[in-house]
């Protein structure tokens, strides 16, 4: 008999990192780091379940897992075997549905809870196959590739055929690139010392661990205070040396004419890149932001909703780092697109990965794109944040300052059951008991 979904399970799981102010920024003060969760079941004798979530800070988590509740009835009692080998259909079906498109289209609550679900059946089909998601991923043909691929919207800037030749283009050398990778590692950089609500005498401590852990490269929050930042990027930079990149991130805090005037009053500093100078949402102002500020670069992407927002910031050249996030576009499929169209366009990406669970997913992005799509490492680092990955079965290895590549079958999104008992809102353990 042919195996089928039963369930897509879902949970309300809440981290209190408020509490030490973890995750703080010039927008989100307050931040609690919370998933909602989703395992996706079948009835295959011993087999796997998929995981994955869609990453939040809190109050409105319980919406958020609602929103993938509702994904249910398109899953449930699909054979498993026919769905996992087309998740590029599945994919079509679950982002054009003509009723769910308008709670978007493209964008928002639904097409997070879609990342989850798309990212849980990547896990389940991973387990299934023995390999993480990056080497099964880099395995498959460049035209295996491209069928996982929705071109509509796209086109003006990324054919299907340019998809190809891109993916052809890095065939040669893929042994020897994965070699090096399970080797070596991938590089990363650390977002822990730069957290707004750490004081002073925590940041230097901080920076010097970082140094003394090889990072080569931090990144410090800013937009609150200008003389806050100011006297920050001074301390950093004293402990770090000259050499050492130190990136800024004002979390979409500034206008345009501010956001330029406070790049400037922290250039003597120099930082590396200035991250989301301004609403998510406004490319223009990001072209205007990134050509005003020059040779300081603009990074980009975490709240960026979808592959065709990326096409227009790449046309306009409104970043010069894409930081695509795993859990905030429609899941690995849209995520292969923006990978495509930043090799497209020659732009290195450093995705984000600020938030529980998702340094787990955004390396075996970094390292399929390494193997199978760009074939560089070339100004490339993975974010990392050493917050809460002792909740995770298979969690990162960092090792001199670098990702060590998991060989560990999924896409290392499943929590230890402990951790989704004692971290569920509002009744588990971490929420009963008064901190």
């Amino acid at each position: 008999m042919t195996p089928r979904f039963t369930a897509l399970d879902t949970l309300d799981i809440r981290f209190p990192t408020s509490r030490d102010l973890d995750g703080s920024d010039a927008m989100n003060p307050d931040p609690d780091y919370s998933a909602a969760y989703v395992i996706v079941r079948t009835d295959e004798p011993g087999g796997h379940e998929g995981h994955g979530f869609a990453f939040t800070i809190g109050r409105g988590n319980d919406i958020q897992a609602a929103a993938i509740r509702a994904l249910a009835p398109y899953l449930v009692g699909l054979p498993v075997p026919a769905t996992l080998d087309d998740l590029g259909g599945l994919w079509r079906t679950l982002v054009h549905d003509s009723q769910l498109r308008w709670l978007g289209p493209e964008k928002g609550v639904m097409h997070m809870a879609i990342s989850a679900v798309v990212n849980a059946l990547w896990d389940l089909r991973a387990k299934r196959e023995g390999k993480p998601v990056w080497r099964l991923l880099a395995e498959l043909s460049p035209e295996e590739v491209v069928a996982l691929v929705d071109f509509r919207y796209l086109s003006d800037a990324l054919t299907p055929d340019e998809a190809l030749a891109i993916l052809r283009r890095a065939e040669p050398g893929k042994a020897e690139r994965t070699a090096r990778l399970l080797a070596d590692g991938y590089p990363a950089y650390t977002t822990s010392p730069g957290w707004l609500g750490y004081d002073d005498d925590k940041l230097r401590r901080l920076c010097k661990e970082a140094i003394a852990d090889g990072f080569t490269q931090i990144k410090l929050k800013v937009g609150a205070d200008l003389a806050d930042d100011i006297r920050r990027m001074r301390v950093a930079r004293e402990v770090c040396g000259p050499d050492m990149r130190i990136a800024v991130d004002a979390n979409q805090r500034w206008d345009v004419a501010t956001a330029i005037a406070w790049i400037r009053e922290l250039a003597p500093f120099d930082p590396w890149w200035v991250e989301e100078p301004t609403s998510p949402d406004d490319i223009g102002a990001h072209a205007t932001i990134a050509r005003a500020v020059s040779p300081i670069r603009v990074a980009t992407g975490e709240h960026v909703h979808n592959r065709v927002m990326f096409k227009q910031f790449l046309q306009n050249r409104a970043l010069s780092f894409l930081q695509l996030d795993a859990a905030r576009v429609a899941g690995v499929n849209e995520n292969i697109a923006i990978l495509l169209l930043a090799a497209k366009f020659g732009v290195p990406v450093c995705p984000h990965a600020g938030g529980v669970g998702l340094c787990e997913l955004v390396q075996h992005l970094s390292m399929f794109d390494y193997v199978a799509v760009s074939g560089t490492m070339e100004d490339r680092v993975i974010e990392y944040v050493d917050h809460l990955h002792e909740h995770f079965i298979d969690p990162v290895v960092i090792r001199d300052g670098r990702y060590v590549t998991p060989t560990t079958p999924g896409f290392g999104a499943t929590m230890h059951p402990r951790s989704l008992a004692e971290h569920a809102y509002p009744d588990g353990l971490v929420w009963a008991v008064p901190a």
